[in-house]
């Protein structure tokens, strides 16, 4: 870990990720968001953009004076109103950052701003001065960077480093890049700005092309040392680069990245939680890293393997981001192996023939509901096995055996009538030899 180099996490749910629609928070509730940031180890909150409005101005002031550990920053247009603004919100803060930023492609400056290339270079220059006469961190970032011209956006750039810019950020505004255009803008960056090598270059890529983590890591991989994401990838439009995406892609491929992250990634799921909890928008289901799906596997092949070793189908576990464990979900691609597992966890030991039996009336209820419960499992047992062991038996006999409950009643909720739809083949038991085997099942 001592060999690799630092990558510094500017987290920017509470600015950008707060802009898309929806997502709107109060004061109280960025500060609790900006708790959980600190606790999860990123180096920098972005807390927001103060001139929006009085809340705004509010939640970066709270986040500022309470958050002592990672730097503070807050983003100013090159205004000296944006900038004034912005210090009056961190200069409480520990470790304050002023943030500006201005448009760079010609499309930005022509029809957003209506102004030349030469106002561009001056107004960047002179907010950068303004921003620097209050706090010794400054970044600037050139809005769009990679629609605008490389030879201008170059000469934007050695004009901010000239007038004390500490850090850079590139930003892919709209998602426009794929990863060889990002780096090939990075190359051509560090080639031809003069005094680049002694400044922090960042990344901030958008997902409108589902793009934002990939260019993110090739920017890494191309010699940026910072990078710009929110807690569920949550932003404007498509949303920005994925916070736990990039971490986790670091964490388990160092032969491919070799960097390290200051960030916690036990604390991921919670922090991704958290924001949902505070947003009230959930992630989707099949969300990499903290989706419900995440580690959750219902197709038969998978099942048997992760009953086996878990690492036949996880490139990490569970726990390293904070999940409590891998879910295996019962459902119609599930096999016999799964099936089995569960009826012995709730506390049924059943032979091969009876697990057969079991099994295939399994199969019918799944294909007629999403996900196959416990109470779906316990009224399978009773009403196949326990009616199969009943005829074998005299009635003295226990019909189930439990381990963990020898008393438990199963109550039966309609699963004879899905049960009945099957055809006779599966609701009779079949030579063993005959069967498919779990690895057949769900590919």
């Amino acid at each position: 870990m001592a060999t690799r180099e630092h990558v510094t996490i500017f987290d920017t749910t509470l600015r950008d990720g707060e802009q898309s629609p929806g997502y709107s928070m109060t004061a109280d509730k960025k500060l609790r968001m900006a708790h959980e940031l600190d606790r999860l180890g990123v180096d920098a909150i972005e807390a927001g953009f103060p001139i929006a409005s009085r809340g705004d101005f509010d939640a970066v002031r709270a986040v500022a004076r309470v958050i002592r550990r990672p730097v503070i920053a807050a983003l100013a247009r090159c205004c000296r109103q944006d900038v004034e603004q912005v210090w009056r919100a961190l200069e409480a803060a520990a470790r304050p950052r002023i943030h500006t930023f201005l448009a760079t492609s010609d499309l930005h400056l022509r029809h957003k701003l209506k102004i030349s290339r030469q106002q561009c270079l001056d107004w960047a220059g002179e907010a950068v001065r303004l921003a620097k006469s209050f706090c010794e961190d400054v970044e600037f970032s050139p809005e769009d960077a990679t629609r605008s011209d490389p030879e201008f956006l170059c000469e934007v750039l050695t004009v901010v480093i000239e007038a004390g810019a500490t850090t850079i950020n590139i930003p892919d505004t709209v998602g426009f890049a794929v990863p060889s255009d990002f780096a090939d803008l990075i190359h051509t960056i560090r080639r031809r700005v003069p005094g680049i090598e002694q400044i922090t270059i960042s990344a901030h890529c958008h997902d409108d092309l589902g793009l934002a983590v990939a260019n993110s890591l090739t920017a890494i991989g191309a010699g940026v040392r910072q990078v710009e994401c929110t807690i569920n990838g949550i932003g404007e439009r498509a949303g920005n680069a994925s916070l736990e995406e990039i971490v986790m892609a670091m964490r388990v491929r160092p032969d491919r990245y070799p960097y390290h992250t200051a960030v916690i990634s036990e604390n991921l799921f919670s922090a991704s939680r958290l924001l949902s909890e505070i947003t009230g928008a959930q992630v989707q289901p099949n969300k990499a890293i903290v989706g419900r799906n995440a580690f959750a596997h219902e197709a038969g092949i998978h099942q048997d393997g992760m009953i086996k070793n878990p690492l036949t189908y996880e490139i990490m576990t569970p726990q390293s981001v904070g999940v409590p464990g891998a879910l295996l979900i019962l459902g119609k691609h599930s096999g016999r192996h799964a099936l089995g597992l569960r009826c012995e966890q709730l506390g049924f030991q059943l032979d091969r023939r009876e697990l057969d039996l079991i099994y295939r009336r399994f199969i019918a209820v799944a294909d007629n509901i999403k996900a196959v419960e416990d109470h779906h499992i316990l009224d399978l047992i009773e009403e196949t096995v326990g009616a199969s062991r009943s005829s074998e038996t005299s009635a003295d006999d226990t019909v189930v055996q439990s381990h963990t409950d020898p008393t438990l009643s199963l109550h039966p909720r309609n699963i004879k009538d899905i049960g009945s739809q099957a055809p006779a083949s599966v609701m009779t038991g079949v030579d063993e030899s005959e069967q498919q085997e779990d690895y057949l099942w769900g590919v």
